[in-house]
Parts: C-alpha cells; structure tokens; sequence
C-alpha cells in the first residue's frame, strides 16, 4: 500500500514527456524477460519471477535518485477510480490497465519476495505440469481474481493496491483444483521440505481466511495487507484450473513428487516415449563427421541417452563440442515437456536434433 494520490496523480494528459519515457521504460523492463523465456524456450513462471524484481529495482532506483516519477500512481489498482460516480466514465476507463500493471508494483523487496517465493517453488511444477501458455492464462485469471476482489470488497477505498499476490495465491488455487497430491519443496511450518500441494493450499488460504475473521471481528489491528484478493485470486484460479487443464501435457488429479525439473511420473513416461532417435546426426549427413571429443561425448550419448536425465547432460555437453554443421553459429541446448534436443542458436530452422 502507498499514500492516497490526488486525482492529479492519476491524470494522465497532466504526464510530462519525461513521465512517458518513463512509462516506456517500465513496460520494457516488464516483458523483457517475456520475450526472452519466448524465444529461448525457457519457464515463463521463471520469466515472470524476473519481470517482478526487475520492476522492483527500478521502483527503488526512481525513489533513490529522487526522481520525480511515481509508477504506484499511474500503475496501482485504486477502487475508487472505478467505482465513484464523480468520476466520468472516459477517465475510468483510460485506467483499467490498473487491473493488470498493479501486479508488477511491490511496497518493498520483502513484499516481492514473498510472491516470487510462491511463483518460483509452485509455479514452476505447475509450468511442468500444465504447459506455458495454460500457465499464464492460470496466472492471468488469479491476478484478476485478487484485483477484482479487492475492488468488490473496498469500493471506497482510494488507497493503491499493489502486489502479485493475488496471482500468486491463484497458482496455489490452480495446482490444487488439478494436482493436489503432487508434492513441491516449499516452506511452511518453519520448515523446507517436499510437502503436498493440498496442504500447503489449505494452510496459507486458512491463513488468510483467519486474518479476514480476526480483522473483521476488531480482534487484529488495522492491516495494509489486501487478505481478500488473496481469497479472490485463489478461488477463481481454483474455479477455473481445472477446464484450462484439460489437454495439458499432464492428466488430471495425476500424483507425484516434482523435483528436480522432472516430473513424476505419468509425464515423465510420456517425456520418454517422445525422445527422438539418435541414429543419424547432422553432422553426418552433412559431410562434417564428428571428431575428438565431441564424438566421444556422441558415442556416450548413444549409449546412454536413453533417460531424461542422462540425454540432456550428454547432449548440454555435446553442445558445448560442437557447431551447427550449416552455419558454424553455436548450438544450444533446448528443453521443452522435460525432453532435450540441440538446436542453432543463431536460426533454429538451421536444424534440431535429435
């Protein structure tokens, strides 16, 4: 939470050109490690934990310098803006962006913190389980879940509101609606150790209904912490997991210890049936027929690739040997579904093996 802006805050044909340089900075350093997870391959729940503490540098380094630019005012969720009937209607609807952009905003690096911790440690398994684009709609509709919520529930309220934890609690509600018996290292009780996905679902949503109750009954002081978007973003996460689940690369209510960036173990066995075959390489059937080291690290790979685990650590190493056999460029290992494969790290239509 932040101090209550004036309506001049929040106006923006009042921005400078400096604010909207500032604006397009901000964008920029959000979606950046986006683009990056997208072109590389990589976990878009581990992009996000990214884009939340680059967004949060940046917040510090503007209130360091002194920089006379606010991102809470133009980027937090401010009920009052769309709900009070004083304010016309084209200026409330030039700010539902809010809706989105207030979860990339953080009261301090504890605050932030607490939400990667839940993104990185439920989120990733979650990315493993569901595949990135179902992951991102899940995160999207627990985000909305919390903001809309809070917006229900407060709809006097002119104080920001910021935060992902209504995205983060909707990760936790999506995991539970589909995988509940999967087992992830989170902390809880004061400890670090693989738990059940129900019990840590039940404990932090227990908590938050608790601090509601103890708030509501006068029995806890005033809090700055925005509990029912918690709620929110948990329960619609949890309501709509289960249809964005179906098709995914896991089978519902399917159980098992994720760790180690495997799963277990239905997806495991599919990740195994769609490894390719390592018979002919390209380099090959280019006329470049592997030497020295890099065909000792190929001849290891046929012998012994036949497990997710060893694959990859043969083929990272082949990588690491080898050029692409069209354009010399270097060659970068892939992981996608738990399944390993080389590609041209400067066209991947140079080829991908295996």
């Amino acid at each position: 939470m932040a101090s209550t802006p004036s309506d001049s805050d929040w106006a923006w044909g009042l921005l400078e050109s400096t604010d909207f340089l500032w604006v397009v900075v901000i964008i920029a350093v959000a979606i950046w490690p986006y683009i990056s997870a997208i072109r590389n391959q990589t976990s878009i729940a581990l992009a996000t934990v990214l884009s939340l503490l680059l967004v949060m540098f940046l917040q510090f380094a503007l209130e360091t310098f002194n920089i006379s630019f606010h991102p809470i005012h133009l980027f937090s969720l401010i009920p009052t803006i769309f709900t009070d009937q004083n304010i016309p209607i084209g200026e409330g609807l030039g700010h539902y962006h809010r809706i989105i952009t207030a979860a990339w905003l953080h009261a301090d690096f504890i605050h932030v913190l607490g939400n990667v911790l839940v993104i990185a440690l439920a989120g990733v398994p979650l990315e493993q389980r569901m595949g990135p684009k179902r992951w991102i709609a899940v995160y999207i509709i627990g985000l909305l879940g919390g903001n809309i919520a809070w917006i229900a529930t407060h709809p006097q309220s002119s104080v920001p509101a910021i935060g992902a934890s209504g995205a983060a609690f909707g990760i936790l509600g999506a995991y539970m609606a589909c995988w509940p018996e999967d087992k992830i290292e989170f902390p809880l009780l004061f400890l670090i150790r693989a738990w059940p996905v129900w019990l840590i679902a039940f404990f932090r949503l227990g908590l938050e209904i608790f601090q509601i109750y103890s708030i509501q009954t006068g029995t806890a002081g005033e809090s700055n912490v925005a509990h029912m978007a918690h709620v929110g973003g948990f329960l619609l996460a949890y309501v709509a997991a289960r249809p964005i689940a179906k098709g995914a690369p896991s089978e519902l209510y399917e159980s098992g210890t994720v760790s180690g960036g495997f799963s277990q173990p239905g997806t495991r066995r599919r990740a195994i049936e769609s490894m390719g075959v390592l018979g002919e390489d390209p380099w090959s059937l280019s006329g470049r027929t592997l030497e020295g080291q890099a065909a000792r690290v190929l001849a290891k790979l046929r012998q012994e690739g036949d497990e997710l685990e060893t694959r990859q650590a043969w083929l990272e190493e082949l990588s690491e040997n080898t050029v692409c056999p069209k354009c010399d460029g270097e060659i970068v290992a892939v992981v996608e579904r738990d399944v390993c494969t080389l590609r041209c790290g400067v066209s991947a239509s140079h080829f991908e093996w295996p």
